[in-house]
């Protein structure tokens, strides 16, 4: 899977850094999500569909591999 974020669109909101830290985390100064890692192991995969799915501002764009 490969993983695109929208920094333009986040809202900071975390929700992605909560359901999947070894992959996102937010900047310090603003709050907008930071990818750590932009093709996961599989044992992540189950975990980065979640963030993305309950991501409010539909920041994150999944793409199959």
């Amino acid at each position: 899977m490969k993983i695109t974020i929208d920094q333009d669109a986040c809202i900071g909101s975390g929700q992605c850094v909560l359901g999947s830290p070894e992959v996102f985390d937010q900047r310090d100064a603003d709050g907008i999500v930071v990818l750590l890692q932009d093709d996961p192991d599989p044992g992540l995969r189950k975990d980065v569909r979640e963030a993305a799915r309950i991501c409010p501002a539909r920041a994150i764009t999944l793409t199959p591999p």
